[in-house]
């Protein structure tokens, strides 16, 4: 077959409390809401084997710190705790300028 001389580009999952984690769909992540450690592992074992990159919510990271960081497991990166006293829309803002 012929490429298409376009990177192969790995998906990005978020998992954790929907509250968190929802929003980052519209940036076409696959989200994985989980309420409780127990949801987190299970919702763990379900990401999608082509993910590069899995944001964890803390609740997550620390229901997975067993697992993720594995080395034949997706990068993992936990959100903040709290957010910035400016809030998300200004921590949004200062990224896209």
């Amino acid at each position: 077959s012929c490429s298409s001389g376009k990177p192969e580009v790995g998906r990005v999952a978020v998992l954790g409390e929907a509250a968190r984690t929802a929003w980052f769909a519209l940036a076409g992540a696959d989200v994985y809401p989980a309420e409780d450690p127990g949801q987190a592992r299970g919702a763990w074992a379900s990401i999608d084997p082509d993910t590069a990159v899995v944001v964890l919510t803390p609740m997550a990271a620390d229901a997975l710190s067993s697992v993720a960081g594995a080395t034949d497991s997706p990068l993992c990166v936990t959100l903040p705790t709290t957010l910035p006293p400016d809030g998300l829309d200004e921590t949004l803002g200062a990224l896209g300028s």
